[in-house]
């Protein structure tokens, strides 16, 4: 017996203003050419992780009987979402690449470091940082905020009309910041501090220090309805200092931290023999070179992200990001090469970090070939940073004062050179790059002097932040962790 085929059913085609949020994704993509085949399903698997951070938006928004969500909120929101994660998942590449340039019998210790001071910044910020950097009133207007802890995560309707950011995301992407800032002194203080005393310093930091510090700049003014000024703002906010997503305020704070404690531990043993400084290769150049590009990918969330909403402006900030990336790994090549006669990879490496730290701080307000301009003399500036550093007897294994330190001040000084709309090399005086020189400044003396008394009295209750000689020869993972990172190889020199 046959059956005769059913006819196709006659169903009311529902345009895409019509489709409701489950249905709307697939109509999008039956509307782009090469998408409507049934093969095409493969694609679909990054649906339900946008579906999720819809669904939990508008789960938030019924809960809290909250207006019909806006194209505008859930694209901001989501896009920050997005950002965040990129930012956190940064970590991975700065352990990589701290990992790979330092010596084998140290690896464990590093990984550690990098993996556990996340997870300390962000219920260190949770706690009470998140609060002084934006949420608390002024004790000295302009400079100190405290008071309250955590934060509040309830959404308001004038969030979801304007298509502002939901409390939760903003926390997210800040607390991913503070995380970053910490890590930046692991790698100044690699190879020979101990364990708990770096952890003791990153809860102090990420708690107290870098939230005051950003307070001065990314306290934006707040007006009422009215449009009266209910908050001035940071005070640095106030003179226009521009720093869009960090060069001083994440990079260049990390920085400072980590080379007050590098002078504080002193040099590893055998890194200078005679006044001179002697080479001590990492052991996994590969690594290194991953973590590179995954610090690359992730400052996509970190200076696009910054825009804090999803506009013409992210892609722009993603092109500037990456010519400035692209103009420091030209540089420090070029001059390694000159300088060492071969190129060196662990140049490229940091020209490159170079070069994506010193756009930070403007990538949202230079032209493109200023920003590869930017990049390049980022790349230059590092080589000739490194030999400085290491001609004042600081121990830095991984180079990051002349990437975070170094470059974060020239970027920050970039800004007030070829800003389109105040820097001097477009024709608008002097004003903006003296207020980015005071920022710098302003900075540096702040972090310096916390960060000296902080690693002080953590030295002195606890009886120092160095390992003991012995403990430092046979590698930090034994000593501190009792395990290695390579168990089935033998180690050669570590």
């Amino acid at each position: 017996m046959t059956t005769a085929p059913l006819p196709p059913s006659r169903r009311r085609t529902v345009r895409l203003q019509e489709a409701s949020l489950l249905e709307g994704p697939m109509l999008l993509l039956r509307s782009i050419r090469g998408f409507s085949s049934n093969r095409s399903i493969t694609w679909l698997t990054c649906v339900p992780f946008a579906l999720f951070g819809l669904g939990v938006f508008n789960l938030s928004a019924h809960a809290a009987d909250l207006p019909e969500l806006t194209p505008g909120f859930l694209a901001n929101n989501l896009w920050l979402l997005i950002a965040a994660v990129l930012v956190i998942f940064m970590n991975a590449g700065f352990a990589m690449v701290e990992a790979g340039m330092c010596r084998q019998k140290n690896a464990v210790n590093i990984l550690a470091k990098n993996l556990f001071v996340f997870a300390l910044a962000v219920t260190a910020y949770w706690f009470i940082g998140f609060q002084i950097m934006y949420k608390a009133d002024w004790l000295i207007p302009g400079v100190l905020k405290f008071g309250g802890l955590f934060f509040d995560p309830a959404v308001s309707p004038d969030m979801v009309t304007n298509g502002d950011l939901v409390p939760s995301v903003d926390f997210l992407f800040q607390a991913a910041f503070a995380g970053t800032a910490a890590t930046i002194v692991s790698g100044l203080v690699a190879e020979r501090i101990k364990f708990g005393e770096f952890v003791v310093f990153s809860l102090i930091l990420t708690a107290l220090i870098y939230p005051i510090a950003g307070s001065w700049q990314w306290n934006f003014p707040v007006e009422d309805a009215a449009g009266v000024v209910t908050d001035a703002g940071g005070w640095l906010n106030q003179l226009g200092f521009i720093d869009f997503a960090g060069s001083t305020l994440v990079h260049s704070v990390g920085a400072w931290a980590g080379l007050v404690g590098a002078i504080a531990l002193g040099p590893r043993i055998g890194k200078f023999v005679g006044g001179k400084a002697q080479a001590l290769p990492g052991h996994n150049m590969a690594i290194a070179t991953l973590g590179c590009l995954i610090l690359w990918i992730g400052w996509y969330g970190f200076n696009a992200g910054s825009q804090l909403a999803m506009d013409a402006a992210v892609p722009y900030i993603a092109v500037t990001t990456t010519l400035a990336a692209a103009g420091g790994a030209i540089g420090a090549t070029i001059i390694s090469t000159l300088y060492s006669g071969k190129p060196d990879l662990t140049m490229i490496i940091n020209g490159i970090l170079a070069g994506l730290v010193s756009i930070t701080a403007g990538c949202d307000g230079v032209a493109m070939w200023a920003a590869w301009l930017i990049g390049l003399i980022g790349g230059v500036i590092v080589v000739f940073s490194v030999a400085f550093i290491d001609g004042l007897q600081v121990d830095d294994p991984v180079g990051a004062f002349s990437v975070h330190g170094t470059c974060g001040i020239w970027g920050t000084l970039a800004v007030g050179l070829f800003n389109t709309d105040a820097g001097l090399l477009t024709g608008h005086g002097f004003s903006q790059l003296g207020v980015q020189a005071l920022g710098c400044i302003s900075y540096a003396v702040f972090i310096v002097v916390t960060c000296w008394i902080a690693w002080s009295v953590i030295g002195a209750l606890f009886g120092g932040i160095r390992v003991t000689e012995a403990e430092e020869i046979e590698g930090l993972d034994i000593g501190e962790h009792g395990m290695e990172a390579y168990p089935d190889f033998a180690s050669a020199g570590n």
